[in-house]
């Protein structure tokens, strides 16, 4: 039997993604699509470098959905709206693969030195999500991918791209149609 209870139905394919993000600012997403194209052009990579306005970090993933529902959402812009926290800086500063799935390797960026502001913004905003509702990520391995590739890339250090993270956005990704929609923003105080 399928999830609807129904035999000989899969469930539908879910359509929407909703998660909490961290875009960087024009000037650091440049910076970061310069180094996306020196390790590409250096490493012998393959794989299509995403397109700039795509770069993120990932803070919480509150589900994939056929449409996206509005109590989700609702309750996600509540979990948002309780955040009072400050600007504070991220540091890329290594690149490396997640072996993933064979031909589909995440090649990201990701923080080192410093993490720790970022790590209590995440876990403060779990414990908002916790409140109204929704249920936190528990593991986070902050990153901002940069393409996928065949090949596997250890960890290796690089010039540091510093980002001072003054906002934060609750996003409903199309799924498979490279889509993002920012449904609400939040600044953070000076």
């Amino acid at each position: 039997m399928s999830q609807l209870g129904l035999p000989g139905f899969d469930p539908p394919t879910p359509t929407d993604r909703l998660m909490f993000l961290l875009y960087p600012d024009a000037s650091t997403a440049d910076r970061i699509a310069g180094e996306a194209r020196r390790l590409r052009e250096a490493l012998g990579l393959r794989g299509q470098i995403l397109l700039t306005d795509r770069f993120h970090l990932t803070l919480h993933h509150l589900g994939d959905y056929v449409g996206l529902p509005a109590e989700r959402v609702r309750q996600g812009e509540a979990a948002g709206d309780a955040m009072t926290t400050a600007s504070f800086e991220v540091s890329l500063d290594r690149a490396m693969s997640f072996a993933n799935r064979p031909g589909n390797n995440p090649f990201t960026l990701q923080p080192g030195e410093g993490l720790e502001p970022l790590l209590a913004f995440q876990q403060k905003l779990g414990v908002e999500m916790a409140k109204v509702g929704l249920k936190p990520d528990k593991a986070f391995v902050p990153h901002v991918t940069l393409l996928y590739d065949g090949q596997v890339v250890p960890a290796e250090a690089i010039a540091p791209i510093r980002w001072t993270v003054d906002r934060f956005v609750l996003v409903q990704s199309k799924l498979g149609q490279t889509r993002h929609i920012v449904l609400k923003a939040w600044n953070l105080v000076g």
